[in-house]
C-alpha cells in the first residue's frame, strides 16, 4: 500500500503526446525488482485454477479481471505516484478504477483474431460509443498498460491509431489487411508504461516470441463509471489502505454515520491534487 502521495507535477510534453495521439508513454514508471514481482505473481494467477474473475478468450487469450481482489503484489499500481498525476490531469479528481485486468496473450499460430477477417480493431467503454455515437462520447477513461514479460520487437505489444480518439466513424482497414494506415507499435522497455484513452483505437499485436505476452492494464474513470470488476470489499476493509487507494476502490459519498454527503468519496484526491497544482 502506498501513503499519501507526494506531490507531482505531470510531465507536459507527456500530456501533449496524449492530447494530440491519444495516448503516451510514461518512462521508467515502475522499477524492475517490482516489474520481476508482477510478473511472478501474474504467472502464478494464470497457472491457478482459479475462476473468480477469469477472463478466457479465443486462440488461447487468458487473464483476470479484478487482479488487485486476487493479490495484494498487483497493488502498488493504483496509486503510483509516477502516473496518477497525469491520469487526474487528464480526466479530474473525481475518478475511482474502473478495471484491473491480466492478459496473458499466447504466441504464434493458429490465429483467429487479428486476422483480415477478424482485425481486432477496438476502442473501449464501447457502450458509451454506441448508446452517445462517436462525435458525442467524450474522453470517459484511461487505461495504464504495464507490459510484465519480456518487451522484444516480436512480443505482441499493443498497437495503436494515433489521432484515432478524435474520429468520427471507425477507422478503415483495407481489405486483406489487419491495420489500418498509420498504426504504430510504440517503441518501450519494460519498466515503461502506456496510457491511452477509451476512444483510442488500439488491436493486441502479434505474439511471436515463443512465450506468452503477459500485461497488466489498470483502467481509470469518472466516479459515475460502472466499474467492471468486482467490488474489492476485502481491500476497500483494510485499514492500511491510504485513502487515495479507498477512493480508488470505491469509496462511496457518505459520512460516517452513513448519511449522504455529495462528493465526498472523491475528496481524498481531491485534497492531494490541490498540492500538485494544476
Amino acid at each position: 500500500m502506498s501513503t499519501t502521495l507526494p506531490p507531482a507535477t505531470p510531465d507536459a510534453d507527456t500530456i501533449d503526446a496524449f492530447e494530440r495521439d491519444g495516448y503516451a508513454i510514461i518512462r521508467d514508471a515502475i522499477t524492475p525488482e517490482l516489474r520481476q514481482q508482477l510478473l511472478i505473481a501474474a504467472e502464478q494467477l494464470l497457472a491457478s485454477d482459479i475462476t473468480q474473475g477469469r477472463d478466457q478468450g479465443g486462440d488461447g487469450k487468458d487473464g483476470f479481471r479484478g487482479c488487485l481482489a486476487l493479490d495484494r503484489t498487483f497493488l502498488p499500481l493504483l496509486a503510483n505516484p509516477a502516473i496518477l498525476p497525469t491520469v487526474v490531469r487528464l480526466l479530474s479528481p473525481n475518478i475511482h478504477l474502473l478495471s484491473a485486468h491480466l492478459i496473458s496473450l499466447p504466441s504464434g499460430p493458429p490465429r483467429t483474431v487479428r486476422v483480415p477477417e477478424r482485425h481486432g480493431w477496438h476502442h473501449d467503454v464501447y457502450g458509451a460509443t454506441a448508446d452517445l455515437g462517436f462525435t458525442n462520447t467524450p474522453r470517459l477513461a484511461i487505461k495504464v498498460a504495464h507490459y510484465l514479460s519480456p518487451v522484444t520487437a516480436d512480443c505482441g505489444l499493443t498497437t495503436f491509431l494515433p489521432g484515432s480518439h478524435r474520429l468520427a466513424e471507425e477507422p478503415d482497414v483495407p481489405t486483406g489487411a489487419i491495420d489500418p494506415p498509420g498504426a504504430v507499435t510504440p517503441d518501450i522497455a519494460g519498466t515503461d508504461t502506456i496510457l491511452f484513452e477509451n476512444r483510442t483505437w488500439h488491436a493486441a499485436g502479434i505474439n511471436l516470441s515463443g512465450r506468452p505476452r503477459i500485461a497488466f492494464m489498470i483502467q481509470y474513470g469518472y466516479r459515475w463509471l460502472q466499474p467492471v470488476d468486482d467490488p474489492a470489499v476485502n481491500l476497500q476493509q483494510d485499514p492500511t489502505i491510504s485513502p487515495i487507494e479507498r477512493q480508488l476502490l470505491g469509496l462511496p459519498d457518505r459520512r460516517p454515520d452513513g448519511s449522504l454527503a455529495k462528493g465526498s468519496g472523491a475528496a481524498p484526491i481531491r485534497s492531494w491534487w490541490a498540492t500538485v497544482g494544476t
